[in-house]
C-alpha cells in the first residue's frame, strides 16, 4: 500500500531494484538485436558475407534456446532457495537486499534475454526476413551473445558461493545500516526545525491506511507550508507506524482537503519498513540476526559476535560525522532518532539473549566502550548501556564467568 510514490529518482531507484524491470529490459534488448541484423543487413553499403554452413546460425541459435531455458530455470531456483536460506538462518529483513543484488539480477536478466534472442531469431530465420548479409550480422551477433552469457555464467558461479550465507547477509545488511545511518547523522533533521512542542491546535492529518511510513519528502512539505502559510508538525517520522492513533502530521494553519491531499502525497506509507530514510531498520536487522543465533536451538555465539563488531562499525561514522544543523526548511518540524534508541535497538537484545554467556558479553562491552572513546560527547549513553548489560549478564554467569566480566568492564571503561 502507497500513498506516495516519493521524488522522482526515489521512484526510478525502487523501480530499478525490481528483478522484473532489469529482466524486461534485457529481453527487448534480446528482440532488438535479433531484428536489427534483418533491418541493417540491406542497409550497409558493403558486402559482408560470410560461407556459412547449412542451416548454421539456425541450429546455434536451437541450442542457446534450449540451454538459456534450463540456466534461467535453475538461476531462479538457486535465488529463491537463498532468499529461503537467508529467512531461515539470518532475518527475513535480509530477504529485500538480496532481490536487490545486482550481480544476480544482471544473471537472470542475461539469460532471459539470450533466450528471447535465440527465439526471435529461430522465427525470423523461419519466415525469411533475412537476407544474406542479415544472415551473416544475426551468425555474428549469436557469437556475441555467447560470449556475454558464457562470461556471464562463470561470473555467476563464482558469485553463488557467497550469495545468501550467514556473512554475505550480515555485509549486505552491515551496509544498508551503515548508509542509512550514516545520512541519519549528517542530516538529522532532514534540513527541518528540531520539533519541541506542537501547539495545542493544531490538525492532525492521518493517512489514508495504516502502515509504516518509508519515505518522507521534506522538501515537498515546505513548499506546501509555503504556498498555504502553514506549520508542519511530523508526527510520524519515517519508521513509525501511521494510523488512528498516531497522524503523519499536526498542521496548524487553514487546510482544505486538496491540501491535505498534498500533505499526504508527501509521505510514502507502506506495509513493510526499508532501509532507505529509516536509521533505525538496519540496525534491528542486524540484532535480530545476533538474537536468533543466542536462541538454545542454534546455539552460535560466533555469529552473535560478528553481528557485534558488524554494528561497531555501523555506529562508528554515524557517530563520528559532523551534522549539518542548518534549516533548509524553516516550515517543517520534525523529531530525530535519538541515540538512546539506536544503542538499545541494537545492543539490548543481545544483552538479554547472551545472558549467561560469558563470551558474549565480554564482547558486548568493548564494543560499547570503543563506541564511547569514538564519540565522547555520547560516552555518558554507551556507558549506561553497558551497566544494564552488565547486570543482565552477571545474573546468567557462575561466580568464576562473573569475576571475568567485572575484570573486563574494569578494564575496557577505564580510561574512557
Amino acid at each position: 500500500m502507497t500513498t506516495n510514490r516519493g521524488s522522482l529518482a526515489s521512484f526510478f531507484l525502487r523501480l530499478g531494484r525490481q528483478v522484473w524491470v532489469r529482466a524486461a529490459l534485457f529481453t527487448f534488448i534480446g528482440i532488438a538485436i535479433a531484428l536489427i541484423a534483418g533491418f541493417l543487413g540491406p542497409l550497409l553499403p558493403f558486402d559482408v558475407t560470410i560461407d556459412l554452413g547449412q542451416n548454421a546460425v539456425g541450429s546455434l541459435l536451437q541450442i542457446i534456446a534450449t540451454a538459456m531455458l534450463t540456466v534461467s530455470t535453475f538461476s531462479v531456483t538457486a535465488m529463491v532457495t537463498a532468499f529461503s536460506s537467508a529467512t531461515t538462518t539470518a532475518t527475513p529483513r535480509s530477504t529485500p537486499l538480496l532481490i536487490a543484488d545486482p550481480t544476480s539480477q544482471n544473471a537472470v536478466s542475461t539469460f532471459v534475454g539470450a533466450f528471447t534472442y535465440s527465439l526471435v531469431g529461430i522465427v525470423a530465420l523461419s519466415t525469411g526476413y533475412y537476407t544474406e548479409q542479415g544472415r551473416t550480422i544475426l551468425f555474428i551477433g549469436t557469437l556475441i551473445v555467447i560470449g556475454i552469457v558464457v562470461f556471464t555464467l562463470l561470473r555467476w558461479i563464482s558469485h553463488l558461493s557467497t550469495f545468501g550465507r550467514m556473512a554475505d547477509v550480515i555485509d549486505r545488511l552491515e551496509k544498508a545500516a551503515t548508509d542509512a545511518l550514516t545520512a541519519y547523522g549528517a542530516a538529522p533533521l532532514l534540513g527541518a526545525r528540531r520539533l519541541t512542542s506542537i501547539p495545542p491546535g493544531a490538525r492532525p492529518i492521518h493517512s489514508d491506511g495504516v502502515g509504516y511510513v518509508t519515505h518522507l519528502n521534506v522538501s515537498a512539505l515546505n513548499r506546501i507550508a509555503d504556498a498555504h502559510d502553514l506549520r508542519v508538525y511530523v508526527v510520524a517520522a519515517p519508521g513509525r507506524v501511521a494510523d488512528a492513533r498516531t497522524p503523519l502530521v499536526r498542521i496548524e494553519g487553514a487546510v482544505d482537503d486538496r491540501v491535505i491531499s498534498q500533505v499526504r502525497g508527501a509521505f510514502r506509507v507502506e506495509s513493510h519498513r526499508s532501509f532507505e530514510q529509516d536509521p533505525r531498520f538496519g540496525v534491528i536487522a542486524l540484532t535480530e540476526i545476533g538474537s536468533r543465533a543466542l536462541s538454545p536451538a542454534t546455539n552460535d555465539p560466533g555469529t552473535a559476535i560478528e553481528v557485534m563488531a558488524a554494528l561497531q562499525r555501523v555506529f562508528t561514522p554515524a557517530l563520528t560525522a559532523d551534522p549539518d544543523d542548518e534549516v533548509h526548511y524553516s516550515r517543517v518540524f520534525v523529531t530525530p532518532t535519538t541515540l538512546g534508541e539506536l544503542i538499545d535497538d541494537a545492543f539490548r537484545p543481545i544483552a538479554r539473549d547472551g545472558a549467561g554467556n560469558i563470551e558474549v558479553h565480554v564482547r558486548l562491552q568493548k564494543c560499547l566502550a570503543s563506541l564511547a572513546a569514538a564519540a565522547p560527547r555520547h560516552a555518558h549513553e554507551f556507558r549506561e548501556a553497558a551497566r544494564a548489560a552488565s547486570a543482565r549478564g552477571r545474573r546468567g554467569l557462575d561466580p568464576t564467568d562473573a569475576r571475568t566480566l567485572r575484570t573486563t568492564v574494569r578494564e575496557a571503561w577505564s580510561g574512557v
